[in-house]
């Protein structure tokens, strides 16, 4: 649980999703310590546990995608960052443009929402959210 409430920030009353993308912050920082060439392992390995913590959580939780889990906007997070460079400016316009595409959730968005069930019905739509991000987010940059 703790993992997947992104350390817990999921579990403040309002706005977990936010407050856990927050938390993705120092996650997007590994970019500016890793090669360019171990983008690929690590986003997939965090995807990975992202999916594995969050279908845990539910299986504890007993419902499906609570507010809580927040190790998924972790995930959509780190997406978005992936195809610029990491600064100040980059890490402020990728919390906004990903927080728009995950709360509105345009049709790519939603089908993988709707489609999907356990961990991976709770992490894909914000990876899916995490790709429309980083494609605005590379064409602003």
């Amino acid at each position: 649980m703790f993992f997947a409430t992104g350390f817990f920030s999921g579990k403040i009353p309002f706005a977990p999703g936010t407050f856990g993308t927050i938390t993705a912050i120092p996650f997007a920082l590994v970019f500016l310590i890793i090669p360019s060439s171990f983008y690929g392992i690590y986003i997939t390995g965090l995807i990975l546990a992202a999916i594995y913590f969050a279908d845990q959580a539910e299986k504890i939780l007993g419902e499906k995608d609570p507010g809580c889990i927040v190790i998924d906007e972790i995930a959509g997070y780190v997406v978005t960052m992936s195809m610029v460079p990491v600064n100040i400016y980059t890490l402020a316009a990728g919390f906004f443009i990903f927080r728009f595409f995950d709360i509105v959730k345009c049709a790519p968005v939603r089908y993988f929402e709707n489609n999907f069930s356990g961990g991976a019905g709770v992490v894909l739509d914000d990876i899916m959210a995490g790709i429309f991000s980083a494609v605005v987010l590379r064409i602003l940059y």
